[in-house]
């Protein structure tokens, strides 16, 4: 499944699965994901996770689940995508202001049949090892826990059984935050590579309006832009200017960018050192910063709010811009930030877990 694709067949078995003997957890082993028609499958999950913050609903042939808080937080998920399409958090003046940015549109198919949605946050990432080679795509419920009060959390997995890796992406939703934490477990007796990033879509006004704090003297890598199922692709990026460069699951497109940066590169890529502490992003960028801080800070002056991108685990940062030629609070308001390992893959040892986390921090409320 490459898209989150709504009123098109996502799942082709009439099968539901069977309840376990714990109701809010699947066995402790491997799984194969169950493929079911929407609407059971979203009765079965009602029936077994909801409450804790947490609810279920079908839409189309896909599930959504949402998650509230009592301060008025909330996030939706899509199954079996695993794309997180809203974060709505409280502001200063009272009201919920939508944190993420997404997209859509008629599904690629051109049988006017369904739509699809880009943009939000996803998580892109391929495991490599001594005969293998996996995205993980699909995604299940695997438990949901919390409070209305203080937050609620919603574990999906997704695991190939063959090769012996499991990989769970966990949402938690807290009062004045969202996270994203991978969790890699490699039950191999070999090591696995992990190539990828926790991609996010911010939503803002304008890249004229918008600014990265805290990023100087941080050491950077100037690239193209990572494009993966979920991106939103800005109309300025010439896809037949020289084609697509494959680089594993990463789309890479090549060429795009060239003539419009300040740094004094003339190549498509180069690398460089932050000099501005109050970056601003009006520009197109497509930057992987190798030793930025944990934490900064994206502002946006049009729309008066500001969010703290955290990481954990990871050692890259992805920022890409596409630049404020466009209508401002239209389809390309954004920015993109990524908690990645795109430059240097994570090892993952035999018989190893790792875990990696990106944290959307609402200091507005």
């Amino acid at each position: 499944m490459a898209l989150s694709t709504i009123n098109k067949s996502i799942f082709s078995s009439p099968f539901i699965p069977k309840l376990t003997t714990n109701p809010t957890k699947h066995h402790n082993n491997f799984i194969h994901i169950p493929k079911v028609s929407s609407t059971p499958y979203t009765t079965y999950l009602e029936t077994e996770f909801s409450g804790h913050g947490a609810s279920f609903t079908s839409l189309g042939n896909s599930c959504v689940v949402k998650l509230r808080l009592n301060n008025g937080s909330s996030a939706t998920v899509m199954l079996p995508s695993g794309l997180v399409t809203s974060y709505k958090a409280p502001m200063w003046h009272g009201g919920l202001l939508e944190l993420l940015h997404t997209n859509v549109s008629e599904d690629g198919d051109g049988d006017g049949d369904g739509v699809v949605i880009r943009g939000g946050v996803s998580v892109e990432f391929r495991c490599e090892g001594s005969g293998v080679g996996w995205c993980p795509s699909v995604w299940d419920v695997w438990s949901v826990g919390g409070s209305l009060d203080e937050s609620v959390r919603v574990e999906l997995i997704s695991t190939n059984p063959e090769d012996k890796i499991e990989f769970k992406h966990i949402i938690t939703l807290q009062q004045d935050a969202i996270t994203s934490e991978i969790m890699i477990t490699n039950s191999r007796s070999s090591p696995l590579q992990l190539t990828g990033s926790i991609i996010g879509h911010l939503a803002i006004s304008t890249p004229e309006a918008a600014y990265a704090l805290g990023l100087d003297r941080s050491s950077y890598y100037v690239k193209p832009p990572v494009f993966s199922n979920f991106s939103i692709v800005p109309p300025d990026v010439n896809k037949n200017d020289s084609g697509w460069v494959q680089s594993g699951f990463k789309h890479f497109l090549s060429g795009w960018g060239r003539g419009n940066r300040k740094d004094g590169l003339s190549d498509e890529e180069g690398e460089g050192e932050e000099e501005d502490s109050y970056k601003h992003l009006t520009e197109k960028l497509s930057l992987i910063y190798t030793s930025a801080p944990r934490n900064f800070t994206i502002m946006d002056r049009g729309k008066r709010n500001s969010v703290v991108v955290g990481r954990e685990g990871f050692n890259e940062l992805y920022l890409f811009s596409p630049g404020s030629s466009h209508k401002p609070y239209g389809k390309y308001s954004f920015l993109c930030v990524g908690q990645a390992a795109l430059l240097k893959p994570v090892t993952i040892g035999p018989e190893s877990e790792w875990r990696g986390v990106q944290h959307l921090h609402n200091p507005n409320s």
